[in-house]
């Protein structure tokens, strides 16, 4: 996107601070802005992506502040693709970590130019040629050893080196030229978005060439989707309110009437027609429901909804809660989107059976509470995603424990049908493998699918009654259930242990 035209304007550089959870990124930019952000955030981490703006030596540098938590692999991803220039954060007593790997690796698919940050050199334990050889023998060669990746070595809490890290950005920047035009109507990339509620759906957005004013309108869509918003409520990353932006400015805007896709394109145009035109040819994005799960033997299934605040929120819990699932626990996601907890996902999952409803940073609305109290819906709400995860972990041990497992030991083909009466019927037939028992628990499958149970309250083998019946016999009985059986269908006779 960027246009390197030499009689074009220099461009600020848009900078991605990416590593693993806790090596400083937050901090970094906490000293660079002078401004605490780190202790706001619930947890201690970082939970949305967020855009600043700074000043050095009178140029201008947008950041990109990614979470480091391993569930929001496909936020930094996105941000990677949005950067000019990437800051790989690395702790110097702790070194290269997985998180610090998979950062790497988005940098790299990416061809971003990025500079490795060595934070913590505060610390007694600091160890920085230690982590220049594990970047070494992961194939990151720095510069003091022979490779091409600039390094530098800071301390996000005392400052020291940080204005080292600021110069070779502003270098990086200019090897690069990055050059726009702010004659040019805005374009750029949907950093997040999500719904206020008392405001509507916003959008933080990145300004990648041209520029924004006050009574333009914004269209972002895709063959997914369409989104379109007046710049109307228009405000910097501080919240403070603008007429006008220019490209690498990170700004949000207030009332779309769709939420847009994060990592999407936006274009801004004059008129409000112009945009409705551009909109008119999107395909509205409809949300999809996975197929319902009904039925699975000797496992766990969990219907459930994830309600977020933020698009970004929404991946990052359904990423976190699926390192639940194993051989025996299915978690069946029926609906996972951005608002509060509605009336409308209450009904959907009140017909589940003992489905789960997980919300994060989003109320719940008291209608919806309503109908969940009735229908003995599980809901839990949390502000941090890993809270979310440890509420649901234990709720499927709490399940886990009422499964019995269940044994076939007998199989038989249903050859003729008699006499019904009320939810008794009287079929013949014969045994397949393993033995059918008098009282014993069936599961009648018709076409190789379990379509109902029963009892077996009479057993007999040539007019006679028996209390069981063996390999290759025929024999009569009597089956109490609510499901009509057919010739052709198959019982299993089920122990439960």
């Amino acid at each position: 996107m960027t246009n390197k035209t030499d009689n074009l304007a220099s461009r600020p550089p848009v900078v991605v601070v990416m590593g693993h959870i806790d090596h400083g990124k937050s901090k970094l930019l906490d000293y660079i802005r002078k401004a605490n952000v780190v202790e706001k955030e619930k947890g201690g981490i970082t939970q949305h992506v967020g855009a600043y703006e700074v000043e050095t030596k009178n140029r201008r540098i947008t950041f990109l502040d990614t979470p480091g938590h391993e569930a929001f692999s496909k936020i930094r991803s996105r941000g990677a693709r949005a950067a000019d220039i990437a800051i790989l954060v690395v702790a110097a007593e702790e070194g290269v970590k997985p998180q610090t790997m998979e950062a790497y690796k988005a940098i790299e698919k990416t061809n971003t130019p990025f500079v490795v940050a060595i934070n913590k050199i505060d610390k007694p334990e600091a160890n920085t040629e230690q982590v220049k050889g594990q970047l070494a023998e992961n194939q990151i060669f720095v510069e003091s050893y022979g490779g091409k990746v600039p390094s530098v070595n800071i301390s996000a809490k005392t400052g020291q080196g940080v204005d080292e890290l600021l110069d070779m950005i502003l270098l990086m920047a200019d090897l690069e030229n990055l050059k726009a035009d702010s004659n040019e109507n805005a374009s750029g990339v949907v950093i997040e978005s999500h719904l206020e509620p008392k405001r509507g759906i916003s959008a933080t957005l990145l300004i990648l060439n041209g520029a924004v004013k006050k009574g333009q309108f914004i269209v972002s869509g895709s063959a997914q989707g369409g989104a379109i918003a007046p710049v109307r409520i228009f405000e910097d990353f501080k919240g403070g309110a603008l007429e006008k932006a220019t490209f690498s400015s990170p700004i949000k805007i207030v009332g779309f009437n769709n939420l847009p896709q994060v990592g999407a394109e936006f274009k801004t145009y004059d008129s409000k027609k112009e945009a409705e035109e551009k909109v008119a040819g999107f395909i509205p994005k409809e949300i999809k429901l996975e197929t319902l799960i009904t039925e699975e033997e000797n496992k766990t299934i969990i219907p459930i909804i994830i309600k977020a605040d933020m698009s970004g929120s929404v991946e990052a819990v359904e990423k976190e809660i699926r390192k639940l699932e194993s051989e025996d626990i299915i978690l069946n996601i029926l609906r996972k989107e951005v608002g509060i907890i509605s009336e409308d996902d209450a009904k959907l999952v009140s017909g589940a059976t003992k489905p789960v409803i997980l919300g994060f940073n989003v109320s719940v609305d008291p209608s919806a509470q309503d109908i969940m109290e009735r229908t003995n819906v599980k809901v839990y709400t949390s502000d941090i995603i890993y809270r979310l995860s440890e509420w649901l972990k234990d709720e499927i041990e709490k399940r886990k424990a009422l499964i019995f497992k269940e044994e076939i030991t007998g199989v038989a083909k249903i050859l003729k049908t008699f006499s019904i009466t009320r939810n008794k019927q009287v079929v013949g037939g014969q045994v397949l493998e393993g033995k059918i028992i008098l009282n014993g628990n069936v599961k009648i499958k018709r076409n190789s699918f379990a379509i109902g149970e029963g009892k077996i309250t009479n057993l007999q083998h040539n007019k006679i009654e028996v209390s069981e019946v063996n390999k290759g016999d025929m024999f009569g009985i009597i089956i109490e259930s609510k499901i009509e059986i057919l010739k052709g269908d198959e019982i299993e006779i089920v122990t439960k242990k």
